[in-house]
């Protein structure tokens, strides 16, 4: 039985999102004949391996690679609406990335060693999670600060982050490569402070000793309040709103908004969490929000504007090949370009 090419075309065909009937229309080979190679029963001939490789839109040499990297703790935000085979298609599409991530800072031997700052703070309660956030804010020296780039703050400190292009119902999901190895994965279609918002939240998930007995509902709130005291701390926010409002501009909000970015939805909520506002005050805003299209497009138009992306795979590929570490054809399968293409786009100095 050959179980690594076996477990591997699984694997492809799952990341491709095709069931084994499409696949077999895909690649002109029988339905039967493929699951007998996830079975390890039987291995295709030269020219069927190049009809499958060809359909699933991988290289041959995938086929035959062992897989080095296993995800574990998996948490997925609105799981209940994508459906299996989508789940499995962005989690094989997330290790096929992180697999090249890390054979590229292997060759350039890149330390990638992550400690939990906030291991020790158990979360019996949501209050928890504002110590939490305070605490990571001050171990990773981020001071009271609005954060200019989450993505650049998580891998400052050992975190992978990989963006994915998928359809709004997918948020994002976290999860350890290997067990020591912390992964956030977002939707890079987000606006740009729901994005913010998401990798923090996914990072609660990563970080946050929450209680056993917290149930799912809790726990999404708990990440949540995590999420928005590292966006703006609960001093700073004090200092802008004051301990307790009634009436708040929605300029107020915008400029917040611009300044931390965080939205100004996430914002009121937050001003809940602190007991700035009240709940129904909270829930009026909403409504106003949802019904009134002028308030709405004031929102809209008072967008974060820094820069909030991730670049740190490709500033490593871009070493290596300056320092003739790898190879153009290395750094063509690293990146998923062709060799043409990653030249085009360098330019020598």
């Amino acid at each position: 039985m050959n179980t690594v090419f076996a477990q591997r075309i699984s694997t492809a065909r799952k990341m491709a999102g095709l069931s084994m009937d499409q696949l077999a229309i895909l690649s002109g080979l029988s339905k039967n004949a493929i699951s007998r190679y996830e079975n390890g029963i039987m291995k295709p001939d030269s020219s069927n391996l190049v009809k499958l490789s060809k359909a699933l839109n991988v290289k041959v040499d995938y086929l035959f690679r062992k897989s080095t990297v296993e995800l574990s703790e998996v948490a997925f935000r609105k799981k209940a609406k994508l459906g299996s085979k989508t789940i499995d298609s962005i989690k094989y599409r997330v290790i096929d990335r992180l697999e090249k991530y890390l054979e590229l800072e292997n060759i350039l031997s890149v330390d990638n060693h992550f400690t939990n700052p906030i291991a020790a703070i158990q979360i019996n309660e949501f209050v928890d999670a504002e110590l939490a956030a305070e605490r990571l804010r001050e171990s990773w020296n981020l001071g009271l600060n609005p954060i200019s780039s989450v993505i650049d703050m998580l891998e400052d400190n050992f975190i992978k982050v990989v963006e994915v292009d998928e359809p709004l119902e997918f948020d994002g999901l976290s999860a350890f490569v290997d067990n020591k190895i912390p992964v956030i994965v977002v939707n890079k279609n987000f606006p740009i402070e729901r994005k913010r918002f998401t990798l923090l939240h996914e990072l609660g998930h990563l970080l946050l000793s929450l209680n056993k007995n917290l149930n799912d509902k809790e726990i999404e709130k708990a990440c949540h309040r995590f999420a928005g005291a590292i966006l703006i701390p609960r001093v700073k926010l004090i200092s802008e709103l004051g301990l307790s409002r009634k009436p708040i501009y929605l300029q107020e909000l915008a400029e917040l908004q611009k300044e931390w970015g965080i939205s100004i939805q996430a914002i009121m909520y937050r001003a809940k969490d602190l007991e700035i506002i009240s709940q129904s005050k909270l829930t009026n805003f909403y409504f106003e929000i949802g019904k009134n299209v002028r308030l709405k497009k004031q929102v809209d138009e008072s967008r974060y504007c820094a820069a909030e992306a991730s670049y740190r795979f490709n500033q490593l590929l871009y070493k290596g090949i300056a320092q003739e570490l790898i190879s153009f054809s290395k750094a063509s399968v690293l990146s998923s370009q062709s060799v043409n293409a990653l030249k085009t786009s360098l330019n020598f100095i």
